[in-house]
């Protein structure tokens, strides 16, 4: 190991993944697997089976108090007084300047509310909350429960019938976006089901302590049905595939959600104000002047992070994410261009090492999953869906 990879954070299932012959990288400050057999085999195991995914290195904060309700409503862009017990949405943090500090998942609890943020993120978003907390002068309390809590994915069609035999509650009835206090073997935690594949799925957040043993009961209980475990390189192939964004990447703090097309999380009418809202009135009122789009590359060539977008010939933007589809068998990817050469069916040029290849703006997401509406369901690492979730949509309707 080298010096770098020995100031890297570790989750408890580093040793697992080592005995399990992963390729470990550094991502975001810590040691995670990449890949166990192949990117495309793990990919390709969670469309048509069920795989496992190591989400410790995400971080969770507790936000708690009597003022925690209208602290968050400030503190981010969706309408918290909506959630119910039980239930999650997706949401951003935002600088005055409507760049994103972070996306993320807030859970509401009986008495707090749990945001699961990036891990590359987490230090930055606890102290952006304690700042902004003290600017507000909130009678709240912000716990990072990170160190305290280790995080499971398992996702797929056979996610469901692997897990139900090992839980103590019915996991039918939690619906999308919801979650429940529960035991998987007898461990107590909490049971979510959001997902950042484009597939149905479950998180498990256990105890720290108790990691190794829950993964070890469902990759036991998994392996006649094809579960595989999975790394970094095809859960970033699977959320592009469902046009989920990836900070870092698809959306920073020189981004806003509007230009990303993730307005839908950001509720500019809701009873109070919040940071960043006033930098995004104009874009509302005057219309976006670029978008994050989908493509195709009609040529032989992928499309890579940063890659220069062209129009004739001439700049118009840039890749933030591309990749091969291993269930479309094509180049795909995603960019940011001018509203005027965002439409269905426009042609422009990715410019790979010099050479101009031919893309094609497409719908989005690129992939649905059998038996679902044309909707890409909303994630985390964090991640990001295309549109509103059908559920959350039904609720705020209520």
């Amino acid at each position: 190991m080298t010096q770098a990879q020995n100031v890297l954070e570790k989750t408890p299932l580093v040793e697992v993944h080592k005995r399990l012959g992963a390729k470990l990288i550094e991502f975001g400050g810590w040691l995670m697997p990449v890949q166990y057999s192949s990117i495309i085999e793990e990919h390709k195991a969670v469309r048509n089976a069920a795989g496992l995914f190591d989400l410790s290195h995400m971080g969770e904060i507790e936000v708690s108090g009597p003022q925690a309700l209208e602290f968050l409503q400030y503190a981010t862009t969706n309408d918290v007084s909506k959630l119910e017990v039980g239930q999650a949405h997706y949401t951003f943090m935002l600088y005055p300047d409507g760049g994103i500090v972070d996306d993320l998942i807030i859970y509401r609890q009986a008495d707090r509310y749990l945001l699961v943020v990036n891990a590359s993120n987490a230090q930055k978003d606890l102290l952006w909350l304690q700042e902004t907390h003290t600017l507000k002068g909130s009678d709240i309390s912000v716990r990072d429960r990170s160190w305290a809590t280790a995080l499971i994915s398992i996702q797929g069609p056979k996610a469901l019938e692997i897990l139900k035999p090992h839980v103590d509650v019915d996991l039918d009835e939690i619906a999308y976006y919801h979650f429940t206090q529960g035991k998987v073997n007898g461990v107590a935690g909490l049971i979510a089901r959001t997902g950042y594949t484009g597939e149905d799925g479950f998180e498990l957040f256990v105890p720290r302590a108790q990691a190794e043993k829950t993964w070890d009961l469902l990759m036991e209980a998994g392996k006649d049905q094809g579960l595989v475990p999975v790394g970094l390189g095809a859960r970033d192939t699977l959320r592009l595939e469902a046009k989920m964004a990836l900070y870092g990447n698809d959306i920073d703090g020189s981004t806003n959600p509007l230009d990303a097309g993730l307005g839908w999380a950001v509720k500019l009418d809701k009873p109070m104000d919040f940071c960043g809202k006033r930098a995004l009135l104009p874009v509302k009122q005057n219309g976006p002047k670029r978008k994050l789009v989908g493509f195709e590359v009609k040529d032989r060539g992928i499309a890579r992070h940063g890659y220069p977008v062209a129009k004739d010939g001439q700049m118009v933007g840039k890749v933030t994410s591309g990749a091969p589809s291993p269930t479309l068998g094509k180049n795909i990817g995603l960019a940011y261009v001018p509203i005027e050469s965002s439409a269905i069916g426009t042609e422009l040029e990715v410019i790979i090492r010099d050479k101009a290849f031919k893309i094609e703006v497409v719908k989005t997401p690129f992939y649905t999953r059998p038996g679902k509406a044309k909707k890409a369901p909303a994630a985390k690492e964090a991640a990001a869906p295309a549109k509103e979730p059908k559920e959350a949509k039904d609720k705020e309707k209520k």
